[in-house]
């Protein structure tokens, strides 16, 4: 017979198989969208989208700040070893999908983020769900692109349009992580990391 500990447990496995499937997804579907999807594609660069009045990014931005989120919801679910394992896996596909001139810089960038975004999440967590996946995601999302616009192109021009339009992505999930901690309050089941 199951008791509810064992079916909390089940369900934090499944839940953190889900977002760490989603988080691994981000990777392609970020390098995709940048060849592909935009109102504007420049020739043998990206496609960019509006992310604010007048401001401009690479369409990928958005899975990038998604991807933040997952980590975290991954370890929320599974716990550090499986989130340091997550990053892991992250760097590996960025490197198997990015274009070759772009391989150092976005394994870079998503390994300094990443690991940046663990960092600030994981004392934040007990404080308190969202403010851990805020906090720690516009720390990643920043430093994400620093390190890629530094790396890829020797510039920050385009700094402004990468933070803002990783941080919609962010705020866009913030009613699921609401919902998500008061979920698991109802349930009465713990988080695993």
């Amino acid at each position: 017979m199951m008791t509810e500990s064992m079916r909390q447990d089940q369900r934090n496995t499944l839940e953190g198989a889900l977002y760490l499937a989603l988080h691994a997804a981000c990777i392609p579907v970020a390098n995709w969208l940048i060849q592909h999807v935009g109102t504007a594609c420049v020739p043998n660069g990206p496609c960019l989208i509006p992310v604010a009045p007048g401001l401009s990014a690479p369409s990928g931005v958005l899975m990038i700040g998604l991807a933040l989120v997952l980590r975290d919801l991954v370890q929320r679910r599974l716990g550090l070893g499986w989130a340091i394992g997550a990053i892991l896996l992250g760097a590996v596909l960025s490197a198997a999908f990015s274009p070759p001139s772009l391989v150092v810089a976005s394994v870079a960038a998503f390994l300094f983020s990443e690991f940046a975004d663990l960092a600030v999440y994981t004392p934040l967590a007990k404080r308190g769900l969202v403010l851990a996946v805020l906090a720690s995601s516009l720390v990643g999302l920043a430093i994400d692109s620093i390190v890629f616009l530094y790396l890829a192109f020797g510039s920050l021009d385009f700094l402004i349009g990468q933070i803002v339009g990783k941080a919609w992505m962010v705020l866009l999930a913030l009613p699921f992580i609401r919902w998500l901690k008061a979920r698991d309050e109802d349930l009465g089941g713990q988080p695993a990391g």
